[in-house]
């Protein structure tokens, strides 16, 4: 029996957090009908082994899909500037020890995202987070191009484990108890492209509206450079910042 772990909480609300729409503004271009930043990735680090820049990270044994996804998304950022790196299982799993108390008991996306926005993980914070409409695949896709990744939570499906083992894409499903974090790295009509369980996987935009419960762009360091997403009003987002609490 494979041994594929769940380990994300329902979302959680926060008043507070920055949403992705109040800085897309009319200059922001539309999003092309596909993108893959995993392709740009692996162009840049001239690797193309999905289980080599985004291994299990304990996901097989532990419920840190949190912590795994964002260490994938540190990949990413890093490797679309042409910087190789991979997180540490251990140090995965140890920043997810601390944040549950020691238990493997899960974590909430937010929770986690906050976390980062404060205190360093691998030597860096990121610079802050926005929420994205799920039901907006617009904003979902301009998310994916312009900042390389969507950090997303979705209740799982039926069929979740036997379609990833099978190399199907995920389609809609009577839904489980349980919810996964999973980092999108790409898009085309069909669907998304997500990273889990040490390897890809698809899923449709019917998997996507059925299932994905919450989702955020993650704004790393290297969106403070002057032209990093024209149109996208970083300058406001910016300000917005200094008036949520840490």
């Amino acid at each position: 029996m494979n041994g594929y772990r769940f380990g994300k909480h329902p979302p959680k609300q926060d008043y507070r957090s920055l949403r992705l729409r109040d800085y897309m503004t009319s200059a922001l271009a539309a999003p092309p009908a596909a993108y893959s930043a995993l392709d740009a990735v692996y162009a840049k680090l001239d690797v193309n082994s999905p289980g080599t820049l985004f291994p299990m990270d304990a996901n097989d044994t532990l419920g840190d899909c949190t912590i795994a996804a964002l260490a994938h998304a540190i990949t990413v950022y890093h490797g679309l500037v042409g910087k190789k790196t991979v997180m540490a299982t251990k140090s995965v799993t140890k920043l997810y020890m601390h944040l549950t108390g020691g238990v493997d008991s899960g974590l909430n996306e937010l929770d986690v995202l906050n976390y980062w926005r404060t205190s360093s993980v691998d030597r860096e914070k990121i610079l802050a987070y926005a929420t994205v409409d799920p039901k907006n695949h617009t904003h979902v896709k301009q998310a994916i191009e312009i900042f390389g990744a969507v950090y997303l939570g979705f209740q799982v499906q039926q069929n979740c484990i036997q379609d990833f083992d099978a190399k199907k894409p995920w389609t809609p499903g009577k839904l489980t108890q349980d919810g996964h974090a999973v980092l999108a790295v790409a898009y085309d009509a069909a669907g998304v492209t997500v990273l889990t369980w040490g390897s890809t996987q698809k899923g449709t935009w019917a998997w996507w509206d059925e299932c994905v419960d919450e989702a955020y762009a993650i704004l790393p360091h290297e969106a403070k450079v002057a032209g990093y997403a024209q149109g996208f009003d970083f300058a406001q987002l910016q300000a917005d910042l200094g008036d949520v609490a840490n």
